[in-house]
């Protein structure tokens, strides 16, 4: 198996693995999105960290030399698991994954465009049109009744707005992560020192608002699970795939959470998904395979 098709199957799995998110949140709503959205990436966070922490203390020297882009990656990774899961309680797991997973992949590649002079190529252009496209239509799937008439008119443009937030975040931490392991740091070590400091700036309003975290089997079931799964093994094979290809294309292969989190969302908390949404699913796995696989033999970084 080559590098670059490694790196596309290691940020699949990730994807699959992320797209359970929002529906195993469903499962404890006595949690704050809030509070999920800290033990998960705060908690997963800190375990990554944890696990990766031979590679980070050899790299070091490394570490201190782009700690710019350290930090800025870290207040990224802190910020995006708010907008995300705020993001998923205003306007529905469905929209909600949609709009924050599907909107990254642009924002990864304008940030490439701009800070790297990196061209769109027409491979990518195409294929992210057509994931547009797919995003747009799987968005007509609308939050589910319950999740939305206890708020007010402005649930749903809030939710928007946050799931905005979060794919720029998002894109952010993705690019600084690739970009320190494009100046010689280890993968391992930039994704477990961006995770570790950002599950570290989490760790005051997790304190604040965890309580219900220990209520219940169930709330502590959810939180454990949230951490170790998509956010330390999910992450961990992200940072594999982000070590191989590039992060514009990492990005566009995520498109893969917001259809498993479609699907989960309607067969077991019984949104609705219209033939139209079925064909964004569509359009959303085409555009994967526009992305990836015809560019494996180019991305080899």
């Amino acid at each position: 198996m080559s590098a670059t098709s490694l790196g596309n199957s290691c940020v699949i799995i990730a994807a699959l693995l992320w797209g359970t998110t929002g529906t195993v949140a469903r499962l404890a709503p006595q949690l704050s999105p809030i509070a999920i959205a800290c033990v998960a990436m705060g908690i997963g966070g800190i375990l990554q960290a944890l696990l990766a922490l031979p590679a980070i203390l050899s790299s070091v020297s490394q570490l201190k030399q782009q700690r710019s882009l350290l930090i800025f990656g870290a207040g990224a990774v802190a910020i995006y698991p708010l907008a995300f899961y705020c993001s998923m309680h205003f306007a529905g797991v469905a929209v909600g994954t949609v709009i924050s997973i599907g909107s990254a992949p642009l924002f990864s590649a304008l940030i490439e465009n701009r800070l790297e002079k990196s061209a769109l190529t027409t491979q990518w252009l195409c294929g992210a049109l057509v994931g547009v496209v797919g995003i747009c239509l799987l968005a007509q799937l609308h939050a589910a009744p319950s999740a939305v008439s206890s708020h007010s008119s402005l649930a749903l443009p809030l939710g928007v707005a946050l799931g905005l937030l979060a794919g720029l975040t998002y894109a952010l931490y993705s690019w600084t992560a690739r970009r320190m392991m494009m100046k010689g740091v280890l993968s391992r070590a930039a994704m477990g020192s961006t995770f570790g400091l950002g599950g570290l700036l989490l760790l005051p309003l997790l304190i604040v608002t965890g309580a219900p975290l220990l209520a219940s089997w169930r709330n502590a079931a959810v939180g454990s699970y949230m951490a170790v799964f998509p956010m330390c093994i999910g992450y961990l094979c992200y940072g594999a795939g982000l070590a191989r290809i590039k992060a514009s294309v990492a990005t566009a292969i995520t498109l893969l959470e917001p259809v498993v989190a479609a699907l989960l969302a309607v067969f077991i908390l019984n949104e609705t998904l219209s033939p139209v949404g079925w064909a964004g699913i569509g359009l959303i796995i085409a555009s994967l395979v526009i992305i990836a696989w015809p560019m494996r033999s180019k991305v080899s970084d």
